[in-house]
């Protein structure tokens, strides 16, 4: 199966959703909410939820069978395996040199679990009609006196630019093809952006046994919340469409609307393995692309690690300072 069979839906059509139409993950999906961070996550049995990935707070609520939600039309399977994941972390907080000796407890085998995380993708097509000035720059010349490298007066010129404004108006079309749009809140969207490229091309229809083994987090992102975030990305390649019909050197744009036609979307879950562990009572997470490896996370620092190379440097300056002072005698 190819990504091209995991079908588009009419985003007009869905918005009337009613809630009898919505499906469950599986058919015995159960669901938990995290009291703290209020993630939900849904999973099948055996898989159960234990620590709540996104902020470490053991999980005490009941599961219950999974409320049903919008199916998802695409998954992209996991390609990276947990213990490939779990050597990722060891080695990326080998690497944090800074970081508390007590952020090592969080090298365990079950810091990191395999989640899916929802996401929305969608197409459509643009109109946008605007109104604004074009700037052609033009040069003229100009005539000056300065003292030369003798200290004598004397007239020079040279070209000065100026630019002339022109009223302008017009339209420009453009087509978005799944503009990828996270649906979690779970986790910050620079650190999901960090993630990608993910390979969309290998995104398989969705069934039920991919969710085997997995959990999967529940949308907290609604679908027409999602294509607000779709017409804030849309908006600067659009301004920059304008910029290029308005043409000339400069251009300004006083007024621009656009309207969005033919929308179609997909509800997509992708694969990361994410953790969360606490420090001096703040959240620090980590999440890992489940298809490249991939691995972004936060980390704090330790004041005595800093303070000690700190004064090590100085200790050497100190020293060489020394030893030069005693050469020069």
């Amino acid at each position: 199966m190819s990504a091209e069979q995991v079908q588009e839906r009419s985003f007009e059509q869905y918005l009337q959703i009613r809630p009898q139409q919505l499906e469950q993950l599986a058919a015995n999906a159960l669901e938990v909410r995290c009291q703290s961070c209020g993630a939900i996550v849904t999973f099948a049995p055996p898989e159960v939820a234990r620590q709540c990935d996104f902020c470490s707070v053991q999980i005490v609520a009941q599961p219950k069978s999974a409320d049903p939600m919008l199916a998802p039309e695409g998954v992209l399977p996991f390609l990276i395996t947990q213990s490939q994941a779990d050597e990722g972390l060891r080695q990326w907080l080998r690497s944090r040199w800074f970081a508390p000796n007590a952020l090592k407890q969080f090298a365990r085998p079950d810091a990191i679990n395999g989640i899916y995380l929802p996401f929305w993708t969608y197409d459509t097509n643009t109109s946008s009609y605007y109104a604004g000035e074009r700037g052609d720059y033009y040069y003229t010349t100009e005539t000056f006196t300065e003292r030369d490298s003798q200290g004598q007066q004397v007239t020079r010129t040279r070209q000065v630019r100026h630019t002339r404004w022109s009223p302008v108006a017009g339209s420009t079309s453009r087509w978005f093809d799944d503009v990828l749009v996270p649906a979690t809140t779970s986790l910050q969207l620079k650190r999901l952006e960090a993630l990608e490229p993910w390979d969309l091309a290998e995104l398989r229809p969705y069934d039920p046994a991919f969710l085997s083994g997995f959990r999967a987090q529940r949308y907290q992102v609604e679908l027409a919340e999602g294509f607000e975030r779709v017409k804030q990305l849309a908006r600067e390649i659009i301004k920059n469409d304008v910029r290029q019909d308005i043409g000339g050197d400069e251009q300004r744009i006083h007024n621009l609307a656009t309207q969005y036609y033919a929308i179609t979307f997909k509800h997509l879950l992708l694969p990361v393995y994410a953790g969360a562990y606490r420090f001096n009572q703040k959240v620090f997470q980590i999440v890992i692309n489940g298809r490249t490896g991939e691995i972004q996370g936060d980390r704090p620092y330790s004041f005595w690690k800093i303070a000690l190379l700190v004064a090590t440097i100085l200790f050497i300056i100190l020293i060489v300072a020394l030893v030069l002072g005693g050469a020069r005698h």
